[in-house]
C-alpha cells in the first residue's frame, strides 16, 4: 500500500491486457486476481471486472477497468501490480488508448485456435506507439483445436520475439499463470517519476457518483496525493478538496495517499461533470506543477444519430444523463437539435454502430429513459457554389441541391482477416458496397488479409454482420479513417401523408437511390399502422417522386344497417364516408412508431 514505508517505485508494475475480442482477456484477469489473492475464492465470479449488466449479457468488455494486486516474486520481494483490463472491440479502441497511457507494459493475448486477428494488430500498434514493453501470451492451449506452436511462429514473425519467450497459458484452467506473474515483474520496467517533485496525475477515466461527485481515475506520474490536501485541475485552474483518495481492489478502497507510479482514484466532490475531463492533469493547489501532462487528442466521431425522448417532458433528464455518460465515455459527443416529427432531442456522435447501441441501452437502463433513435448517418463535406464548405452530419440539414457543387463522403481503409476458403465471398461483399480492392496478403498457408477502400456509409449498418455470416464467424475486421472523396450523392426525402419526415431523410448514392427508396417505402408501409384515411408514403429526390406505397384506410362498413331499400340512400352514406376521410386526411397526423426509424437500418438486408 502507498503509506507502507517499505514501498518503492521500483516495486511497482503498471500493465494492461490487450487482445482481439473474445480471445480471453477478462478470463485471464480473473485468474490473475485469484492467483494474487486479490479476490477471495468465495467472491469469485466469471468476468469479475465486467461489472456492467450489458458487458455480461454481450460477453464483451466496454469500459477499461483498473485493479491493484500484490504479488510476492520468487526473490521474496513484494510487488504492486496495477492491471487495466481493456476492451477488444474496434468501437472501443479509444478506451484502449487511455488505458495504455497509464501503463509501462502490455500483455498481448492471442487465441491458440484463431491466431493473430484484426484487433490484435490494431491494439498492438497502439501499444508500440506508447512505447510499452510487450509480453506475448498464447491463451486457450487446452482446446482440442489449439495450435500454439504455429501461433508462436506468427507472433515471432510479427514482433521479433523468439518463439520460446512466448508464454503458453490456459486462462480457463489456470495453467501458466505463475510464469505470467513472474514475467510481469521481470519484463516490464518500473514507472519513472519522483515523489519529491510537484504532483502531476493524469486522469485516464472517470465516472459520476451522486455522493462523491466526479470520481477521477488517475495515474500518478510525479509527487504524492494525500487525502485531504487541496488539489487543482490544470485545464481550468479549478481548486478541489478531495473527499477520498483510494485504489481499486477491484472495489474502491480508500488509502491515506497515492505515490508516483500508482494507479488509483480521487473523489473530487465536483458536481459539474465538465470541470474534470479525461486527459486533464491534477496537481497540488499549494505547489502546482509548471507544465501539465500531454492529454489525449479528442476522438473523432464517425457515426451520427438523433436521440429523442418518447415523452417530451424527459428532455432535461436526457440532457443530464448524456452529460453524466459523457464523463464516463469521453468519445460520446452531443448537441441539441429539433425535428418536426420528433420535437426536441440531441444529435449524438459515436465511434461506431456498436458504440451507438451501447450508449442507447445504457441511457435506457441506467437512467430509465424511453428513447427514439433516428437512422445513423456519417459526416459529409458539402462544397457550395459560393466556395463555402459545410460539414453536414444530419441529412435534413443538407442545403438546397441547386447551391451544392459537390458532396464529399468519408472513406475507410478496412483489413479483413479470413481463412482462404472465404476470399470470394468477402470480395463480393466489399465490391457490392462500392469497395475498391487494394491488396491480398497471405499470413500463412490458411489465412489471408484483404485490404479495401470503402465508403463509411456502406459499412455502417450491417457490414460486420454480413462479414460474420458469410465466413461462419471466422473473419475479423479492423478499419481506419482514410479520407474524404467526392461522390455522386443525393438527398432522398421520405414523405408520409405528403409531409416530409426530416428524421427519415437519407443521403444516398444516385445509383442506389431507386432501389433504396422502393425498399424503404415498402418497409414503412408494413410498420405504419392503418389510419381512418389512406396514407401515401413517398420517396423523393428534390421534387421528383421515385417510389410510392399506400397504407390503406381502415374500412368501416357504413352499409351494415341497410337491408335492401333504395340504392340512393346507400350512395349517400358512402359519399359522406368519403368526404369524412378527405377532411381527416387534411388535418390527420400520423404517429410513426420506432420500427419506422429502424426500417432504415435494415435497408441492406
Amino acid at each position: 500500500m502507498t503509506n507502507d514505508p517499505s514501498r518503492a517505485i521500483a516495486h511497482v508494475r503498471n500493465f494492461c491486457i490487450i487482445a482481439h475480442i473474445d480471445h480471453g482477456k477478462s478470463t485471464l484477469s480473473d485468474r490473475l486476481l485469484e492467483a494474487t489473492g486479490t479476490i477471495a475464492s468465495r467472491e469469485m465470479a466469471e468476468q469479475v471486472l465486467d461489472r456492467m449488466d450489458l458487458e455480461r449479457e454481450k460477453g464483451i468488455t466496454i469500459k477499461a477497468k483498473a485493479v491493484r494486486m500484490l504479488h510476492t516474486h520468487t526473490d521474496g520481494q513484494a510487488y504492486e501490480l496495477n492491471l487495466i483490463d481493456t476492451p477488444g472491440h474496434v468501437d472501443f479502441s479509444y478506451e484502449v488508448s487511455h488505458a495504455l497511457s497509464a501503463c509501462e507494459g502490455a500483455v498481448l493475448v492471442v487465441d491458440a485456435t484463431q491466431g493473430i486477428e484484426a484487433q490484435t494488430l490494431a491494439n498492438l500498434y497502439l501499444a508500440l506507439e506508447h512505447d510499452l514493453d510487450i509480453i506475448p501470451v498464447i491463451n486457450k492451449i487446452d482446446l482440442p483445436m489449439a495450435r500454439p506452436d504455429q501461433v508462436a511462429q506468427e507472433i515471432e514473425e510479427l514482433l521479433g520475439v523468439p518463439g520460446e519467450e512466448v508464454l503458453h497459458v490456459s486462462a480457463k484452467e489456470g495453467s501458466g499463470i505463475d510464469q505470467l506473474l513472474a514475467a510481469l515483474v521481470e519484463r516490464i520496467r518500473p514507472p519513472r517519476g519522483a515523489e519529491s517533485e510537484p504532483l502531476r496525475a493524469l486522469v485516464f477515466d472517470s465516472h459520476y457518483d451522486s455522493y462523491k461527485g466526479v470520481v477521477a481515475y488517475v495515474r500518478i506520474v510525479d509527487g504524492l496525493i494525500e487525502a485531504g490536501s487541496p488539489l487543482m485541475i490544470m485545464s481550468n485552474g479549478r481548486r478541489v478538496e478531495p473527499l477520498e483518495v483510494g485504489v481499486f481492489g477491484p472495489n474502491m478502497r480508500p488509502v491515506a495517499q497515492l505515490g508516483a507510479g500508482d494507479v488509483g482514484y480521487v473523489a473530487t466532490g465536483l458536481k459539474n461533470v465538465r470541470d474534470c475531463r479525461v486527459g486533464d492533469t491534477i496537481t497540488g493547489a499549494d505547489l502546482p506543477a509548471p507544465e501539465p501532462l500531454a492529454g489525449f487528442s479528442p476522438p473523432k466521431p464517425m457515426v451520427f444519430a438523433g436521440l429523442y425522448p418518447v415523452d417530451n417532458a424527459d428532455y432535461a433528464d436526457l440532457r443530464d444523463a448524456l452529460e453524466k455518460l459523457q464523463l464516463n465515455d469521453a468519445s460520446l459527443v452531443f448537441q441539441p437539435e429539433s425535428s418536426v416529427a420528433l420535437n426536441l432531442g440531441f444529435r449524438c456522435g459515436f465511434l461506431g454502430l456498436l458504440h451507438m447501441e451501447i450508449v442507447q441501452e445504457r441511457l435506457e437502463r441506467e437512467y430509465e429513459l424511453d428513447l427514439l433513435a433516428t437512422a445513423p448517418s456519417v459526416e459529409y463535406q458539402v462544397l457550395l457554389s459560393n466556395g463555402q464548405v459545410l460539414n453536414v452530419d444530419n441529412p435534413s440539414e443538407l442545403p438546397d441541391m441547386s447551391q451544392v457543387v459537390e458532396i464529399h463522403e468519408p472513406w475507410m481503409h478496412i483489413s479483413l482477416f479470413t481463412p482462404t476458403d472465404y476470399i470470394g465471398a468477402l470480395m463480393e461483399l466489399a465490391t457490392g458496397r462500392r469497395g475498391e480492392f487494394e491488396k491480398l496478403e497471405y499470413l500463412d498457408e490458411r489465412r489471408v488479409v484483404l485490404g479495401f477502400y470503402i465508403p463509411l456509409a456502406e459499412i455502417l449498418v450491417d457490414f460486420y454482420d454480413q462479414l460474420k455470416s458469410r465466413t461462419r464467424g471466422y473473419a475479423s475486421m479492423d478499419y481506419t479513417f482514410h479520407g474524404y472523396r467526392p461522390g455522386d450523392l443525393v438527398k432522398m426525402d421520405i414523405l408520409v401523408n405528403e409531409e416530409p419526415v426530416d428524421a427519415l431523410s437519407l443521403i444516398v448514392h444516385r445509383e442506389s437511390a431507386y432501389d433504396k427508396g422502393s425498399l424503404l417505402v415498402r418497409r414503412l408501409k408494413d410498420v405504419i399502422p392503418p389510419q381512418l384515411f389512406a396514407v401515401p408514403i413517398q420517396a423523393a429526390i428534390g421534387s421528383r417522386v421515385i417510389a410510392r406505397a399506400t397504407v390503406k384506410a381502415l374500412r368501416k362498413d357504413v352499409l351494415a344497417k341497410c337491408y335492401g331499400g333504395d340504392v340512393t340512400r346507400k350512395r349517400k352514406l358512402l359519399e359522406r364516408q368519403k368526404e369524412g376521410r378527405r377532411r381527416l386526411k387534411r388535418v390527420g397526423k400520423v404517429d410513426l412508431p420506432q420500427e419506422a426509424f429502424m426500417a432504415v437500418l435494415r435497408l441492406n438486408e
